[in-house]
């Protein structure tokens, strides 16, 4: 089986995720919202179903407006439970409305959910689960594990021989899992 900086330059939806999203840093708490909404909906399913859904899920969520999204009540639920643009599992509905409350606080507290982010690192991947577990709702080890690899915490979005790899390092060099890599060598 072919690794995804092998298969995904190929393929038609996940060209542009691995090319241009995929392990680069984030700073913008509504991008950050989305790939942590993203992450907690793919558990169980595959990653292409996601970027199918992406658009959908931009609609249903408000451009993961994380404020808007905090608000949302019962009637918000409804819609949508009953929309097929998105996954509707009520689990994982209810976690992007309650994470969505619980990155407001943070915000409050850190100025921001990049700043929490930041604020903990470093840390393993056993660690960030902890963190995320005792935090969020619907973050197991691999929702935290590929949230952190998406966003450039945690290694293994490319492998080093990757083109992007090498195009993170120069344009983000103090991308947290570069600087795990190099404490590695």
């Amino acid at each position: 089986m072919s690794t995804y900086c092998e298969f995904a330059p190929n393929h038609p939806l996940h060209h542009d995720y691995h090319a241009y999203e995929y392990g680069f840093p984030l700073s913008d708490d509504n991008a950050l919202f989305e790939r942590l909404v993203l992450e907690i909906n793919q558990a169980g399913l595959s990653w292409e179903l996601m970027l199918k859904k992406r658009a959908g899920f931009r609609t249903a969520y408000h451009n993961f407006d994380i404020t808007s999204v905090a608000a949302f009540d019962e009637q918000d639920r409804a819609r949508l439970l009953a929309d097929s643009g998105i996954i509707r599992n009520r689990l994982k509905i209810n976690a992007a409305i309650e994470n969505a409350k619980r990155i407001l606080a943070l915000q409050a507290e850190h100025g921001s959910f990049a700043n929490w982010l930041a604020h903990h690192h470093p840390k393993s991947k056993a660690e960030w689960v902890k963190l995320f577990k005792k935090t969020f709702l619907f973050t197991g080890g691999g929702v935290v594990g590929e949230f952190l690899m998406s966003i450039g915490y945690l290694p293994g979005a490319h492998h080093s021989g990757c083109s992007v790899y090498s195009e993170i390092a120069r344009l983000y060099p103090d991308t947290p899992f570069l600087q795990a890599n190099q404490s590695e060598e």
